[in-house]
């Protein structure tokens, strides 16, 4: 749409130019190589060869009598009108009121046209701000009203410590006697620090929606201009704005934009962008008090913002905002479930069980890829079963049920998949394992995963050392089964996490005796902020690789040894998603000791050797209820 109005533009401004260029010089360009002298004209008329001529001012316009047209320009105090009537010639006259309007006009229009064109360019490239082309030092903050979707406290959850935050600045707008009566001032900013996903925005629009006070939203990125001096100018206008409507709230969402740190990086910095943060510096906490205005702002790198936002007085209040724990969970589930209509077989707990790490973003999109799920075979409610479809696609991807995969990939596939799932399982230390697929998904040609029992907070060494063993467990089981010169490149991605791990237990977490307790991770990295200049020698260099590379041989030996202990279990297994492609964490624990999966027949063996018992009575695909059958695997 935006493409084929700027092309109708382009087309118009062309072709109003080819007019006014045919409208000016186009008439005058056919008579210029025809224009006759004013004695020859005269001579013409004596001889009886003009018959008509039309007098426009100082201009005649001759026609003879073989048909052509000729123009000439009569002296200012030249008679002539007598003498053409004597030769009996046609003489009409053309009025001349308008001529001073039209010479105006033929004058200015260009000029008009040409300032026109310059204030749309304008518009466009301030983005349409607020007063036009020559607005863009104004200030583009909204003012949100409950038009726009009230929200309010009861449509947050799982962040109790941030709300009670929240609500407390809520409360002073209300009622600002409560507090002041002993002294108490009101906050003049709160920083809302967290990962994204979990709510920041959503807590800003939930103050609005409660403190019934004016709330002004604005980006970090709408202060930032090519224009030196637009930013501070945006700035002073917001806080303006602001405080001709006190109390209020403003809110800065993704203030990291323009609060970066001053004096950091390539060259010193943006000098325009400094100029801003001085600006937004000045006007929260300089020698005017702004009453009754309170900053919100949010960002998921506190990390990089300036010291003096951070300090009392300006951004009073740092709260952080986490991704939530099991209670939370339940609790956004529930607020997302609202409008969904939930099968009986639905236990939201149970899904916050296995959603450990999950933002309220990634909740709300859980719920939401359930419900198009269940819409999509024709349901009316949505069960637990497209809760958990839903699960395995945000976690593990889409399925890539048109990849082509050989008898021989998929094998491989799955002695890898085995591998890790054994190796998994037989840690005690490492989570439990959750689903174990050979189906393609994302960029994956098959995957284990593991999900922890509760929260994690923090890891511990024996923990990082099993996570490690059991990462590695796929290049050991593709070796075991079909020798070092069978190794593919399925295990470069369990590489990378082992080596990443590794190298943060020996740099980071002071988890290698021969390194010791120190942070080796700025300096080995080349990282030149607050350590400019420091560096590691090429020795502790070389002490940090070995002991990496050590970290990982002793993981991969480990996981070696266990499906060594463990063949028949790991061939089990392996065959076990041959035949059913996905398995998940109970189906997998049938599978490998040897029992059916959903009934009592079993393969016998052939020849009195005894087999892996593989079920034929657990379906390859799931058939979902008022669906067709997945195609599967070629």
């Amino acid at each position: 749409m935006g493409n084929a109005r700027n092309i109708a533009f382009w087309v118009v401004l062309f072709l109003l130019i080819l007019a006014l260029f045919n409208m000016f010089s186009g008439g005058t360009t056919t008579t210029a190589s025809r224009n006759l002298s004013y004695s020859e004209f005269i001579a013409r008329v004596d001889q009886g060869q003009v018959s008509s001529v039309t007098l426009d001012g100082e201009r005649v316009i001759v026609r003879s009598k073989d048909g052509n047209t000729y123009s000439t320009v009569k002296p200012q105090d030249e008679e002539v009108t007598d003498r053409l009537i004597a030769k009996g010639v046609e003489v009409r006259a053309e009025p001349q009121e308008q001529s001073g309007f039209l010479n105006l006009l033929s004058l200015w229009l260009p000029f008009l046209i040409l300032i026109g064109i310059w204030i749309f360019f304008m518009n466009r490239m301030q983005g349409g701000g607020r007063g036009g082309a020559m607005g863009f030092g104004k200030s583009r903050a909204k003012l949100l009203t409950e038009k726009h979707g009230r929200v309010t406290f009861d449509d947050v959850a799982g962040i109790d410590e941030a709300k009670e935050e929240l609500e407390e600045i809520v409360e002073f707008l209300r009622n600002p006697q409560k507090f002041s009566r002993l002294g108490g001032k009101i906050p003049k900013g709160a920083l809302l620090v967290g990962p994204p996903g979990t709510g920041k925005t959503l807590l800003a629009r939930a103050i609005a929606g409660e403190a019934g006070v004016p709330f002004f939203t604005i980006s970090g990125s709408d202060f930032v201009e090519m224009f030196v001096g637009v930013g501070a100018s945006r700035v002073r206008d917001m806080f303006e704005q602001a405080k001709k409507n006190a109390p209020c709230i403003v809110f800065i969402d993704e203030i990291d934009a323009v609060g970066r740190a001053r004096g950091v990086g390539i060259g010193g910095g943006n000098d325009e962008r400094e100029q801003t943060l001085n600006q937004l510096l000045v006007e929260m906490d300089g020698f005017e008090a702004n009453e009754g205005v309170i900053i919100v702002a949010a960002t998921n790198r506190k990390d990089v913002l300036d010291p003096a936002l951070l300090r009392p007085g300006r951004f009073d209040r740092q709260i952080h905002v986490p991704n939530p724990d099991i209670k939370g969970r339940e609790k956004i589930l529930t607020v997302h479930a609202r409008k969904v209509p939930l099968g009986p077989d639905v236990d939201l707990r149970t899904i916050a069980r296995g959603t450990p790490g999950f933002s309220g973003a990634d909740l709300m999109n859980l719920v939401n890829e359930a419900a198009l799920m269940a819409a999509r075979v024709g349901r009316r409610f949505v069960t637990m079963d497209d809760f958990e479809n839903a699960k395995d696609k945000v976690m593990m991807g889409a399925q890539r049920r048109s990849m082509v995969l050989t008898q021989d990939q998929k094998e491989k596939t799955a002695y890898h998949e085995a591998g890790h799932a054994i190796v998994g399982m037989a840690l005690p230390k490492c989570d439990p394992v959750y689903k174990a697929t050979i189906i393609p998904r994302g960029g994956a040609l098959g995957m284990v995963v593991s999900l922890p029992e509760m929260d994690r907070l923090n890891m511990h060494k024996d923990e990082a050392k099993q996570k490690i063993a059991m990462t590695m467990a796929g290049k050991a089981a593709e070796i075991l089964k079909y020798g070092e010169e069978g190794v593919s490149s399925g295990p470069a991605g369990d590489i990378q996490q082992a080596s990443s791990l590794a190298r943060a237990m020996v740099m980071r977490w002071g988890m290698s005796d021969k390194v010791g307790n120190i942070d080796y991770a700025e300096a080995h990295e080349g990282y030149q902020g607050n350590t400019a200049g420091f560096s590691v020698s090429a020795h502790t260099k070389e002490m940090i690789e070995d002991e990496v590379k050590r970290l990982i041989d002793d993981g991969y030996e480990a996981a070696r040894q266990i499906l060594i202990d463990k063949s028949d279990e790991f061939e089990r297994l392996a065959k076990g998603l041959l035949e059913y492609e996905t398995l998940t964490g109970d189906e997998i624990r049938k599978v490998v000791a040897g029992e059916t999966l959903g009934g009592d027949d079993s393969t016998p063996g052939d020849g009195g050797t005894s087999v892996v018992a593989i079920p034929k009575t657990k379906p390859k695909a799931q058939k979902p209820e008022g669906g067709l059958e997945p195609e599967p695997l070629a």
